[in-house]
């Protein structure tokens, strides 16, 4: 049995963590994406981190900026200007080409409390790339158990979009271990995404959105 897993990790860059999670993938040979948050990458020293993860390959995303209310749930009416506009100011160069953007689930889960209307219209326009998953193994509140976890995610299908975070919380330790089992299980580890994992493409929807977004 073969199957394929693309790697993406939430909510850094911490400095603490970022750098050994960046030594793995590349003693690895494994590329990934980085999903950051605007308000770290904000922070003294933080964006030499992104810039290695660039300079080494892997895809630099938009999380938000503050990764604190789901973007369907707040009232703000600048909401998508203060979360992603300024996020992807902050990366800058360093952004892939197709403007990748996850938006932020509150553990993970999937629904219309991911958009709202005019944060949908914003990525439409913008011209941005959204990336959901189908796999959260839950790294962060199980940082010892999460490899078991991703493994029987990714075992039962064929192409998995996991979500692991690079935060201090002791997860990726295991990293290395999650790797060799995926191998061992005869998974291959690949840095595009599954595209029913992208309703938004370049701008374009590529499904239909009322399950991402909340109603007006």
């Amino acid at each position: 049995m073969t199957f394929d897993v693309t790697l993406s990790f939430d909510n850094g860059p911490e400095p603490d963590v970022t750098p050994a999670v960046l030594d793995v993938l590349a003693a690895e040979g494994v590329r990934a994406s980085f999903f950051v948050l605007g308000h770290k990458l904000a922070m003294p020293g933080r964006r030499a981190l992104v810039e290695r993860a660039h300079a080494e390959g892997h895809w630099i995303a938009n999380h938000t900026f503050s990764h604190s209310t789901p973007l369907g749930l707040s009232a703000d009416p600048g909401v998508a200007d203060a979360e992603i506009a300024r996020t992807e100011a902050l990366i800058g160069d360093l952004a892939h080409p197709d403007r990748l953007f996850r938006p932020f689930g509150g553990g993970g889960r999937l629904g219309p409390h991911l958009l709202s209307p005019a944060v949908r219209d914003h990525l439409q326009t913008g011209g941005y790339t959204c990336v959901l998953w189908n796999a959260i193994p839950r790294d962060w509140a199980e940082p010892d158990a999460w490899v078991e976890t991703a493994l029987a995610q990714c075992a039962a299908q064929p192409w998995t979009l996991l979500v692991i975070h690079d935060l201090p919380t002791g997860a990726m330790a295991h990293l290395p271990r999650f790797v060799a089992a995926v191998r061992a299980a005869g998974g291959r580890f690949r840095q595009d995404f599954p595209p029913d994992c992208l309703p938004i493409v370049r701008g374009e929807a590529t499904m239909p959105l009322e399950p991402y977004v909340m109603a007006a």
